[in-house]
């Protein structure tokens, strides 16, 4: 039988590497994506993109108020966005609980498609500091999901696949151009404009433009004019 799993899209590189890999894992994916308040709502528009373009089962948005708290520059407009992150240090881009939040959501989605695992792109080497990005993280949410679902309970617990987890973002790239993603239709960037061009100075953009040059090639990333 095809195994199926739910696959969290943000729109950027990372997880569409992510999905492509769930893909190339025989897995009929149903795509999870959120429109939680975000400073930059036009990642989602890349995310509606590479869910068609990459044919899968299904995509659904959904819309979640975490701008309602705040406590994130991506979520607070009053809040600067930072153009570099200090070591040590968790940065203003963290956004409070999300990726418990995420998870938990795709949990109930998968857990009513009777799916075998979640797919997730986080990562622990190439990463802004965040705390629900580490090992020790995605242990514990899979150990709590076991215990908190029928389908753990009846000993088929759902997994929670990482497949990115200790790559760098050299890395992560060279594997998904093997598989075919087309990057230029992802977007990284934490305050991108209206037409989704990135900004080239955030801590994410700087990530990714490490990455492509790191995996030489051509970085295919759309900014703003005022980027040089």
């Amino acid at each position: 039988m095809t195994q199926r799993a739910v696959v969290l899209l943000s729109g950027g590189l990372d997880s569409a590497t992510c999905l492509a890999l769930a893909q190339s894992q025989g897995y009929e994916c149903y795509v999870l994506s959120f429109d939680y308040g975000q400073r930059s709502a036009t990642e989602l528009n890349a995310a509606r993109a590479l869910a068609s373009a990459m044919a899968v089962k299904e995509h659904r948005v959904l819309r979640l108020h975490l701008e309602d708290f705040g406590g994130s520059a991506l979520t607070d407009n009053t809040l600067e966005v930072p153009e570099y992150s200090v070591e040590g240090e968790i940065p203003v881009t963290y956004v409070p609980a999300r990726n418990t939040v995420f998870l938990s959501l795709a949990l109930g989605w998968a857990e009513v498609l009777d799916a075998d695992a979640i797919f997730i792109g986080v990562n622990a080497v190439d990463y802004s500091g965040y705390p629900d990005c580490r090992p020790e993280f995605i242990r514990a949410f899979e150990a709590m999901a076991a215990l908190a679902t029928r389908q753990g309970v009846e000993g088929r617990p759902i997994r929670i696949e990482t497949p990115l987890l200790y790559l760098t973002k050299a890395e992560i790239i060279q594997a998904g151009l093997s598989l075919g993603v087309d990057y230029a239709q992802t977007l990284s960037c934490y305050q991108a404009d209206e037409q989704g061009r990135a900004c080239g100075r955030c801590d994410s953009c700087r990530l990714r433009a490490k990455g492509f040059a790191d995996a030489g090639v051509a970085d295919p990333t759309r900014y703003q004019s005022s980027v040089n």
